[in-house]
Order: C-alpha cells, then structure tokens, then sequence
C-alpha cells in the first residue's frame, strides 16, 4: 500500500462559538477567537489517499487530478472567504479545525478514485492541526 499526501494552501477567516452557548461562555471557551469580528488564517490542507500504484502509470493516483480535485472542490470555494459567513461547507457547526477537516473529507472521499482517501489534515496555525480518517 502506498500513501501519497497533495498539500494546498488557503487564507480565510472564522470566528470559533458555539450558538448552543452564551457570549460570556463562548469568551471563557475561545478566548479573543470567539470576538464578533472573527480573525484569520493561513490554512493548509493536506490530502492523503492510498493505493496500490498502477502497473502501467506507477501512479496510485495522479496527482495533477488530485491538486484539481483539491483546487475546484475546496480552495476555489473557501480562500480568503469568512467560513462562517461566506460558505456553507461547515452546515452550521463552528469554524474549527476539527470540523473543517470533516467537511472536507465529505466533499473529496468519492472523489478520489480509484485511491482511497486515507487523511485530511488542517493546519490553522504551524504549530496547530487537525487530522481525519473518515
């Protein structure tokens, strides 16, 4: 099994609350990240999908295929948009890392055939990320 990972990168902003909460409760939780105005990132998306290579190509997916996946389906639709505000990728659940790896998992797992999407990682921060395997 081989395991081959397409990076991209986005810029957007999000503002992390939950509506379930109250505004003083939503500060104590995430701190100035719960401020109406939101804040921003410079996100990247790692896509992972498995496979066995192809006999003929060598390729266990190609990945000029998967970088256009990635571009139409996730980038083109998110970069430098308020994801609470201007997408629709996240159904209401808020902003976080967590979910949008989620989210886009949904979007790309029947997409990437014939490999199989093995992860999604989001980085919010260099230092922050969130992985999903589906």
């Amino acid at each position: 099994m081989i395991y081959v990972t397409r990076r991209a990168e986005f810029c957007a902003a999000h503002r992390l609350r939950s509506p379930a909460l109250d505004d003083e409760t939503n500060l104590r939780i995430f701190g100035p990240c719960s401020y109406p105005s939101g804040h921003g990132h410079n996100y990247a998306l790692e896509v992972t999908v498995k496979g066995e290579p192809d006999p003929t190509t060598g390729m266990v997916i190609n990945l000029r295929d998967l970088k256009t996946l990635i571009q139409e389906e996730i980038v083109s639709r998110i970069d430098h948009r308020h994801l609470d505000i201007d997408v629709d990728l996240l159904g209401g659940l808020t902003s976080t890392a967590e979910n949008l790896a989620v989210a886009i998992w949904g979007k790309l797992a029947s997409r990437v055939s014939p490999a199989i999407l093995h992860r999604v990682r989001v980085y919010e921060t260099p230092n922050n990320f969130a992985d999903y395997y589906g």
